[in-house]
């Protein structure tokens, strides 16, 4: 279970005047990406952050920066990203402050370990949990075990093992995980027997009438 680390989330910010799509597009071209900074009761602060640091950043959830803004060290948690909806290139950035032992709620990734027991399959009702942290310990994910559960078996969030100082804040009943078998898996056998009993039924039958037809000749004659 990673924990969010801002070792390499260190980031060179650059304070911007000019807004606007035009300028947004501009800065997008210089490979950046237009961010505003806000929170604690501070003023928005606007400002450009390099494009491909931040792709890589982004790649984990909750991803924590440590922007250096004219040499002033400040931690900020990604709220909002903004993506062209074709492209997937990243347009804008939301930015909240946080300082060092601060707690936020943040929702947290659900990953399965193991295999369900064989012939069934373990589907999400949930994908994430919203959990309270310290905001330099977000965890990337919370693990459940699915090893060998069998059909019918439920994981609702109050079973999930939280990291250590984390608090659960959605509901303890929630669904997380259920265990089940695919549907279609027993019906399609019994179609494919049906079908093939049936086949062997109008087989036998022709195979009758066939012969009937054979001993009515030769009464004939």
């Amino acid at each position: 279970m990673a924990k969010e680390s801002t070792t390499d989330n260190k980031v060179v910010a650059e304070l911007r005047e000019s807004f606007g799509k035009g300028a947004a597009r501009k800065l997008r071209v210089l490979g950046k990406i237009p961010a505003v900074i806000y929170g604690h009761g501070t003023t928005p602060v606007h400002v450009s952050l390099p494009a491909h640091h931040i792709a890589l950043i982004l790649r984990r959830a909750n991803a924590i920066l440590e922007l250096d803004i004219n040499g002033k060290s400040q931690l900020t948690l990604v709220k909002d990203v903004q993506k062209d909806p074709v492209r997937q290139i990243i347009e804008h950035l939301d930015l909240i402050v946080v300082r060092k032992g601060e707690k936020v709620q943040v929702d947290v990734p659900v990953h399965l370990d193991g295999e369900s027991f064989p012939g069934t399959i373990a589907d999400f009702d949930t994908h994430s949990l919203l959990l309270e942290v310290e905001a330099t310990h977000i965890p990337q994910n919370v693990v459940v075990s699915i090893e060998g559960l069998e059909e019918g078996a439920q994981i609702h969030a109050k079973d999930v093992a939280l990291p250590k100082g984390a608090t659960l804040i959605s509901d303890p009943d929630m669904l997380v995980v259920y265990v089940h078998t695919p549907r279609g898996t027993d019906e399609g056998i019994e179609a494919a027997d049906a079908a093939a009993a049936e086949i062997a039924e109008e087989e036998h039958e022709a195979a009758a009438a066939e012969s009937e037809a054979g001993e009515s000749t030769e009464s004939a004659e």
